[in-house]
This record gives structure tokens, sequence and C-alpha cells, in this order.
């Protein structure tokens, strides 16, 4: 299936350059520091570019996408979250979408049973994973953070202590190491086993994926399997937040493999369909309030248009109305 292999061959190919680069070439400058500073940049201006863009786009059309009664009479129980009627219940639909995925926990999936019966059925796997997905993707990320302060701030420990609360394995085992693996892996396969999505699936919606379960596989055996040392680590972390362009000490070559995937990553997020993660916040669909019947919607398309007044037509035609015989206001 040449729709996955692709992006797989691809995603061992750019694994393999930083493994040559580091061991064999002695590039650990460019791979820990160069390369992690223009990774960065391209995603910040990336991201601000496409977010900019989308906000300079005019909305012609009140297009909420409703499934709830709208707000009526005042005996009739309206849908607040499902029909919003005012911006503060449409921000709270948009939030509820962006942390709870509430439309994709309505979804359903129709399947032909017994030659042409059509049967629908609730398809809650999708959601779960979903969600798996990206609330591990989101601590793990609050997680490494504190490779960036001297001093871990007391949010970031109780995040930690929590995610690794079985501490029944040295090193600790992690929770959200074994969801967003499991997670990715779902997401993975079900692109692959159902013959449908096989068909709408593209290449680059293969990639992201392959691309997070590379860097997710190497910072686990990072952890668990090779050990590498976290200081050197935490040192090469803090030169970079304070500009500092020290070369990096001694770190293992799996180490630059990881972050070489995850600037990989960073440069490729701000021109794939991952830029849905701000794009939520922009969609008209969910962040307009119903209210097209009490507020009138203007189309920002729409030119000025110049209305004339009755009396001003009647001076401009007047004339011709009296030969027509059509009665004026003035003679």
């Amino acid at each position: 299936m040449k729709k996955a292999l692709i992006p797989l061959l691809m995603v061992a190919v750019l694994a393999l350059i930083p493994y040559i680069g580091v061991r064999y070439a002695g590039l650990g400058y460019l791979f820990g520091i160069v390369i992690p500073y223009s990774a960065m940049a391209v995603l910040i201006c990336g991201f601000m570019s496409r977010m900019a863009d989308w906000l300079r786009r005019p909305v012609p059309f009140c297009i909420p996408t409703t499934c709830g009664q709208e707000k009526s009479l005042d005996w009739i129980r309206q849908d607040k979250l499902e029909s919003p009627s005012s911006f503060f219940y449409a921000a709270a639909r948009v939030l509820s979408e962006v942390f709870f995925f509430r439309s994709l926990f309505r979804n359903t999936r129709s399947e032909l049973h017994k030659g042409s019966n059509l049967t629908y059925g609730s398809n809650k796997w999708l959601w779960l994973g979903g969600l798996a997905f990206h609330w591990s993707l989101l601590v793990i990320v609050l997680r490494h953070a504190r490779f960036f302060f001297i001093m871990v701030p007391d949010s970031l420990q109780y995040l930690d202590d929590a995610d690794r609360f079985l501490d029944v394995t040295l090193p600790a085992f992690y929770m959200t190491d074994a969801l967003v693996l499991a997670a990715v892996t779902f997401l993975l396969l079900r692109r692959i086993r159902d013959a449908r999505m096989r068909v709408i699936s593209l290449p680059t919606d293969f990639f992201p994926l392959f691309l997070i379960m590379a860097i997710v596989v190497l910072g686990i055996s990072m952890r668990y399997v090779t050990k590498v040392d976290v200081m050197p680590v935490k040192a090469l972390m803090m030169n970079l937040v304070n500009f500092t362009f020290e070369p990096p000490g001694e770190i293992g070559t799996l180490f630059y493999v990881h972050l070489f995937l995850i600037c990989v990553l960073a440069i490729y997020f701000p021109f794939s369909k991952l830029m849905h993660m701000g794009g939520i916040f922009l969609s008209p669909t969910r962040n307009q309030a119903n209210n097209s019947r009490a507020k009138r919607h203007r189309n920002p398309w729409n030119s000025a248009i110049k209305f004339r007044s009755y009396a001003e037509y009647e001076d401009d035609y007047r004339e011709k109305m009296k030969k027509a015989k059509l009665p004026v206001e003035k003679q």
C-alpha cells in the first residue's frame, strides 16, 4: 500500500539523517542548536501567518451548525450549547469541542448487513482514541516543559506525579506514554484496516502518524531501554531557552534523532492538516451564534450601496412621469 509505505520510508530516512550526521560526522551542533532554532522559527512564523490569513477572510453568511432547539418562544426550552444564541454559549461550544470532542462523541457508523440492509450504530472508538491521543500528547508536552526551568514549577511537578502515580517500576512508568502509543497505533490501524478509510486517506494523513509514533517510540526507548542521561539534555534545553548557542554536551545519538523528528514535526505543522489546532477557533460553523433571526448578519463582501429617496427619484424623472400621465407629488 503505497499511501502508507511512502510516508513510512520518509520517516525512516529522516531518522537516519541525524543518526549518521551525529554518529559519524560529528554534527551535534547542527542538530542540537541550528535546526531546533530554525524549526521553532518556522513553526511560530508559519502558525501566525496561517492564523492571520484566516482572520482576514470574511464570513459572508451566518452558518453555525446546530443540532438542537434554537432560541424561540419563552416556553420552548432552548439547547444553549447545540444552538447558541449568544457569544458566551458559542465560545462554550467551541471550548467543549476543543477539550471534549463533543461532536465526535455523536459519531455514527453505517454498515451493510445481510445484503442491502443499511444499519446505523454508535461509534465511540474514534472519539475515545482521539481524546486519549490529544490529552496524552498534551500531558507529555507539559511534562517535558520541566527541561526548560531551573526550578520545576509546582504545577508541573504535580502533573508529573499524577502521571506516574503507579510508581512500581524504576524509572517510574508514565501512563501517558502507553496511552499515546496505543492511541496513535489505533488511529493508524483504523486508516489501514478500514477499506473506506483507505480510499479517502492520503500520504499526508499517514506521515504525521508515523512521525509522531517514531517520536513516541524513541522517547520511550530513551527512558526505559537505553537510559539517556537527562542532565546534558536539560543543559542543552536551558542553552536553547537562554540563547547561549553553546555546543551541546555528550548526549546519546538517539536523543538527536528524537529531537530532529520533533523539529521536522514543528516545520511540517503550519503547512499540514495539523493546523486544525488553531483553525477550530476560527471555524464559522462553530464560533458563530445562531441568532440570524434576531440580528442581521452583514456580508462584508457586499459593496456600499447608495440609496435614493423617492423625492430624488421623482426629481430626476418628473417630466417623463408627467408625459406618461403618472401621478407626481410635486408639480
